[in-house]
């Protein structure tokens, strides 16, 4: 079974990001990146999975331009054996990125697809889904757990209030939980190893001809800072207290 996981280079999520002056992004000038952790979730699956030997084949792949290298490197230092740097100089919104893997899906014809429920920049939660949907695969999003019983797909994902349990064919598409698995320490000498590992590089153009933007950024706002609380002792006063300091009629 051959398995292909997405991957995104993002801002460390211990980094308390900030707006750029004119309020046009994010500013990630000199800040420290590294893998999307939903994306890495999703790589340590796909190496149990070739660990049970139900895998043959991992291939990594992120979209940008040379910087994604270190991700691409940092998912071979884990194990992965093959890195894709699809190369495009745009900024790509879910669904351009989406187009983009499916013509990459066609080529490399993997038996699964795994990506991150979510990138920890855009927090849109969309890719897996649009992915699957482009090419007609069933889909698991939010999975936690991922079983494989006679060439059937078994997933349980999560829910509000609790989960539920899928059963599909391969090829699919499933986007993984934080819950999934944790992630496995990546050695200095597999790091110094994997720097010396090649990484085929593909146009993005190669892969799909209209990766256009279909969404505008109007402005990027720190958010309002929250009043300080107030603690009541009994509900009358908590109603006195939201009609004098809130306006709201009871």
């Amino acid at each position: 079974m051959k398995i292909l996981v997405a991957i995104k280079r993002v801002q460390d999520y211990n980094v308390k990001v900030r707006p750029k002056s004119d309020g046009s992004d994010v500013d990630i000038d000199g800040i420290k990146m590294g893998i999307n952790p939903f994306d890495e979730n999703a790589l340590e699956e796909a190496l149990r999975l070739r660990e049970q030997e139900l895998a043959t084949e991992i291939t990594v792949v992120s979209i940008g331009d040379s910087k994604n290298e270190d991700v691409l490197r940092h998912g071979l230092a884990m194990g992965a054996n093959r890195a894709i740097l699809i190369e495009s100089e745009e900024s790509l919104q879910p669904l351009g990125v989406a187009k983009v893997l499916k013509g990459l899906v066609e080529k490399e014809k993997p038996d699964l697809i795994l990506l991150g429920k979510l990138a920890l920049d855009s927090d849109a939660g969309q890719t897996g889904q649009m992915l699957a949907g482009l090419l007609n695969y069933p889909q698991g999003t939010f999975v936690s757990k991922i079983e494989i019983d006679n060439n059937k797909l078994i997933v349980t994902r999560e829910i509000d209030g609790g989960t539920n349990i899928l059963e599909m064919d391969m090829p699919a598409v499933l986007t993984a939980d934080l819950r999934l698995n944790e992630p496995r320490f990546v050695k200095l000498p597999n790091l110094m190893m994997a720097r010396k590992k090649t990484i085929e590089k593909i146009k993005a153009s190669a892969l799909a001809s209209d990766t256009s933007t279909k969404l505008e950024l109007l402005e990027v706002l720190v958010p309002p800072s929250r009043k300080a609380g107030i603690k009541v002792s009994s509900v009358k006063e908590l109603l006195e207290k939201l009609k004098d300091n809130e306006g709201i009629q009871l």
